[in-house]
């Protein structure tokens, strides 16, 4: 859902945070991983994908295309896998239909022949276990620090729920499996918009609608190799507290969490005199909620004084909320914490940190039958940086020296203008 320059960030905050006293505030976790990008595609084969809609073709004969020419497009490093729904069982017994989901590639390196042959062997067949097919494909892609991916490609919703599709897709984002969904969908239906889109909202996803051999290849491809880009940037999984004395402590990084429904979630922060903090929060929209929402990111001190309240930020999706704020001491703050050190110990002149509380918090009402649990999705990035000195401007004095100033320039422009207009009048008196 957010782009990420972490390596420099957790730099600074291992610097910064290698002199404070007490608790070392958290860092979110930037060790390359050794494994490759992970990603398995998974394919509707129900009766529906029969229809012949897509340039004049059946939806499954693109699909298969669409197969074909991401497989010969491949990254050597990328391990893929390939799972079908609704592929085998031909009757109607809904209960043996609703179990019709095979992986038909394992995820790993591809031979490329045999997975092109393993797709061009299916036929449009029978119901669409959509929740099933994805919980299935979560097994395996299997666990690790990196991010997976699952390319959902379906004309049609899920029509064994339950297991229902979306509460999979949060129940898998809830386990922290850095698990993300990709959606597409190639039948123009609202239900089937709406369904696709609260799975890919709940894992951090994109949903795209399809309406052309090109439009699905070039997508397909291009969330392929997104995998490849993103599979490193897992963000570090954390919970955030009810009250700032115990909120976790945190380091420049990028974080996740879950937020309950008009809740405030608390973390704190070190930002040391002549630091900038920079921080900012985006919530997905993975459930439908009453209108009039909003998310709020503030930074407070310990007692609860407010110091900066974040401004809303465009995340260029309109399932994402997003917000963001930039604080650092003043000049005021400075010598009050230079005081107490002061106080404190005065054979040690040891500047500490301030402890900001970063506080995050949601408007959201959920709608009636909306499920409240899991908590909607968090995404929390911080940064502590040199602090910009605000440029330098002119002086025009305070009191009483700025209204004899003000005076002055009045009078002069008064006085230029009065002659200027007497000059004016005389000169076209005489023309």
């Amino acid at each position: 859902m957010i782009n990420f320059r972490r390596s420099a960030a957790v730099l600074l905050g291992l610097l910064a945070t290698t002199a404070l006293t007490g608790p070392v505030p958290a860092a979110a976790d930037e060790e390359q991983a050794a494994e490759p990008p992970r990603v398995e595609l998974v394919l509707d084969v129900s009766g529906s994908m029969r229809a012949a809609d897509i340039d004049g073709r059946s939806r499954i004969s693109v699909a298969q295309q669409a197969f074909n020419d991401v497989v010969d497009a491949l990254p050597e490093e990328t391990q893929l896998g390939i799972r079908v729904l609704g592929a085998t069982y031909k009757g109607k017994d809904k209960k043996v239909g609703c179990q019709d989901t095979q992986q038909i590639v394992p995820v790993g390196p591809v031979d490329r022949t045999r997975a092109k042959a393993a797709v061009a062997t299916l036929r449009p067949t029978g119901f669409t276990p959509v929740g099933l097919a994805l919980r299935s494909a979560a097994q395996d892609l299997g666990t690790g620090a990196t991010t997976r991916r699952i390319v959902l490609i379906t004309d049609g919703e899920d029509t064994c729920a339950p297991p229902d599709p979306c509460q999979v897709a949060r129940e898998l984002a809830a386990q922290g499996t850095s698990l993300v969904v990709d959606t597409l969908g190639l039948a123009p239906d609202e239900k089937v918009r709406r369904q696709l889109l609260c799975i890919a909202g709940a894992t951090g996803g994109t949903y795209t609608a399809a309406q052309s051999a090109d439009e699905l290849t070039g997508r397909i491809k291009q969330l392929v190799e997104r995998a490849g880009d993103t599979h490193t940037r897992a963000p570090t999984v954390v919970g955030g507290a009810s009250a700032c004395d115990s909120a976790p402590l945190l380091a420049p990084g990028v974080y996740a969490d879950r937020e309950s429904f008009s809740e405030h979630r608390y973390y704190r922060v070190p930002v040391r005199p002549g630091q900038e903090l920079r921080a900012s929060v985006s919530m997905a929209l993975d459930r439908p909620v009453n209108r009039d929402y909003g998310v709020l990111l503030r930074a407070t001190a310990a007692d609860g004084r407010e110091l900066v309240r974040g401004a809303d930020a465009g995340s260029g999706r309109a399932d994402v909320l997003s917000a963001g704020l930039r604080w650092s001491a003043t000049a005021d703050d400075e010598d009050t914490a230079d005081d107490e050190n002061a106080t404190a110990d005065t054979s040690t002149p040891v500047v500490e940190p301030t402890t900001v509380c970063l506080v995050v918090s949601n408007s959201f009402a959920a709608r009636p039958g909306t499920a409240a649990t899991p908590g909607m999705p968090v995404e929390l990035t911080i940064d502590v940086v040199a602090a910009a000195g605000a440029p330098d401007g002119p002086d025009l004095g305070r009191g009483w020296v700025l209204l004899a100033l003000l005076t002055v320039a009045g009078l002069l422009t008064g006085l230029i203008a009065g002659l200027l207009t007497r000059w004016w009048v005389a000169t076209w008196r005489e023309n």
